[in-house]
């Protein structure tokens, strides 16, 4: 269970400040669209924009200070894959209108038709990899 207790503690934060950004804001959390915001200082939500995401980036290291070492990680890509991968969502996220957490975190919990098509096509889209990149189908 103790294994768990991370992963759990991450989950009620992450819905957390999800809720926050809502009911403080009128605001959903989707990170794309708060990035694409940080590259508008004019914007009136710029500040608060840029806020989640330091809050987003001081995560790692706030665990590191309260469980006395890093998260674990495990990356078996190159640099160049991972950065193919990346721009890949990238395109994904503006192609999708959202991304993983505006779509599945926020707009699952409101039962929205919308993000629900697009929580579908994410995971079918990331079992069709995963069968590509593992030569999982002979």
């Amino acid at each position: 269970m103790g294994a768990y207790v991370p992963a759990l503690a991450g989950g009620v934060l992450i819905g957390l400040s999800a809720t926050m950004l809502l009911l403080l804001n009128g605001r959903i959390a989707g990170v794309s669209g708060l990035v694409a915001g940080l590259g508008r200082p004019s914007d009136p939500r710029w500040a608060a924009d840029l806020a989640f995401m330091v809050g987003l980036i001081l995560g790692p290291p706030a665990f590191a200070v309260l469980a006395g070492h890093w998260p674990e990680m495990r990356l078996d890509a190159s640099l160049p894959l991972l950065a193919v991968a990346g721009l890949l969502v990238g395109f994904g996220t503006r192609l999708g209108s959202g991304c993983t957490s505006g779509h599945g975190v926020c707009g699952l919990a409101r039962l929205s038709p919308r993000s629900i098509a697009a929580v579908l096509t994410f995971l079918a889209s990331s079992m069709l990899t995963v069968v590509l990149a593992k030569g999982i189908v002979p």
